[in-house]
């Protein structure tokens, strides 16, 4: 892929496309690192591709914008907000799960699970991520549906921009801003519902009483979706997005992209009804591909850092090609191999299962299954031991050894526990636990508690420099047991 673009000079073709000089990307003298945004106005089109796009764009925007409301019951004092980042008491929660800082490694795993799966699909079907799924893609095409709906298709769209001010010009384009701005706003403002409770916040950031960070977080998003999705689009994906540089190191010659079969297309031109199709390509140089991309490119041209693979080329394509009375697909998903394989005489055939693809998919299935396994497996009690260092034991006025711990037990559970306390090692040892019965270790619902412990050792029991010991809670309503060794520290006494 070329990561260099060219600035080329418009001119305004017959259909109302615009065309670009083809300048070769290899000359020097015409090289750009950047060039000012030109205005690309991409032209809806009708098909499978382009319904997929509304469907996903739907379903990821009602995702995002509902899911802070949905309510998950967790018990009395537990919050009630299905999906909920709680800073404050260090807390995610998700539906049934709740990690605590902890547990930290299974949001690892999933970002991990994350960046596998995105590297496996785009081996399989090149940038279809970027095409629909990617934030950047689904906010675009919402902003575009409102442009569209204010100024027109393409068409209307460039015959407005090229008019003087009236007041028919300054109505569609205050409405046009002023739609994208509350959806700016309302995207601002659903991020910072995920961090607290999401009825709370709409009251409070309503009446003034919100946090500070509420309303700073709120203008920042809501500055950074309308900038990125109404001015600036494109310009993302081609200079400030790594991943078109990225997925070169991902994909090979087998992996799914939108191309345009060259070997049935070329060579084009134009054609009139009646005429034979013999000894010419299938292409009628319509540039329908090139009005329905919303990065500005024409796909013929192959391979491009800017393509998002969003397919809305083919859908175009496939329009006029039933208009024409020739076969669909002209554009399509395909590759080059299976492109070289044709004009060879050989059937075309797409690889799905390959190295990279297997390797993908079994360090998916590895992880996944890992965490599956620590899900199934986690324990809502845990326990950790801190012994005090300063000093290391202290010999008291009888000859016995003293150390002194600082226990901490995590309750994960949404009920209060009452736990039993004890010590393995030495029997000689004696514990106390201050302010508290050993038996008896109070910890409420989702709480986190600490009890100092002493641990004395009498002199004549004294037979190492140190010696190693575990603490152990059990919950005897559960059955439930945490562990956490320790060492006792003795010195040189003999």
């Amino acid at each position: 892929m070329e990561l260099i673009r060219n600035k080329p000079e418009p001119k305004e073709a017959a259909a109302g496309v615009i065309e670009h000089d083809a300048v070769a990307v290899n000359d020097p003298a015409r090289r750009e690192l950047y060039h000012k945004r030109e205005q690309i106005y991409p032209k809806l089109v009708q098909g499978k591709f382009r319904f997929a796009k509304w469907v996903f764009m739907i379903l990821a925007l009602g995702a995002y914008y509902l899911t802070p409301f949905i309510r998950w019951d967790r018990g009395e004092g537990a919050p009630d907000q299905a999906v909920l980042v709680d800073f404050a008491n260090a807390r995610f929660y998700f539906f049934f799960i709740e990690l605590w800082p902890q547990e930290v490694y299974y949001i690892t795993g999933l970002l991990i699970l994350a960046s596998l799966f995105l590297f496996l699909i785009t081996a399989l079907f090149g940038r279809v991520w970027c095409g629909y799924a990617c934030p950047q893609t689904v906010w675009t095409d919402l902003f575009i549906a409102v442009e569209r709906l204010f100024e027109g298709d393409r068409n209307k769209r460039m015959k407005l921009d090229k008019q003087p001010w009236s007041v028919d010009k300054a109505w569609r384009k205050v409405g046009k801003h002023s739609v994208w701005i509350l959806i700016a706003g309302a995207t601002g403002g659903a991020w910072i519902l995920y961090f607290h409770d999401a009825f709370a916040v709409v009251n409070n950031f309503v009446t003034g009483e919100a946090a500070l960070t509420s309303y700073v977080f709120f203008a920042l998003l809501t500055f950074t979706t309308y900038t990125l999705a109404g001015t600036m689009r494109e310009q993302v994906c081609t200079y400030m997005c790594p991943w078109p540089r990225i997925q070169g190191a991902l994909t090979d010659a087998d992996a799914l992209n939108v191309t345009y079969r060259t070997d049935r297309g070329e060579p084009r031109g134009r054609h009139k009804k009646g005429e034979s199709w013999e000894g010419r390509g299938d292409c009628i140089d319509c540039k329908a591909c090139v009005a329905a991309c919303p990065m500005g490119i024409d796909i013929r041209e192959g391979a491009q850092l800017e393509c998002i693979g969003c397919a809305l080329c083919i859908d175009a394509c496939d329009d006029i090609m039933g208009k024409i009375g020739r076969p669909k697909g002209l554009i399509a998903y395909d590759t080059d191999l299976n492109i070289e394989r044709r004009v060879a005489g050989e059937t075309p055939r797409f690889d799905l299962i390959r190295p990279r693809t297997i390797l993908y998919t079994a360090l998916i299935a590895a992880i996944s299954g890992l965490m599956l396994f620590g899900l199934a497996n986690r324990t809502e009690l845990s326990l950790d031991s801190y012994r005090d260092r300063a000093p290391n034991y202290v010999i008291l006025s009888d000859g016995s050894v003293r150390n002194g711990y600082t226990l901490t037990v995590v309750n994960k559970a949404n009920e209060s526990r009452v736990l039993s306390l004890a010590l393995q090692g030495d029997p000689a040892f004696t514990m106390r636990v201050l302010g508290a019965d050993a038996e008896a270790l109070a910890v409420g619902p989702d709480e986190t508690r600490d009890y100092r412990i002493f641990l004395n050792l009498p002199r004549e029991a004294v037979d190492a420099a140190s010696e190693p010991i575990a603490f152990v809670v059990t919950d005897p309503v559960t059955g439930e047991v945490a562990e956490t060794p320790s060492v006792f520290q003795t010195g040189e006494m003999r």
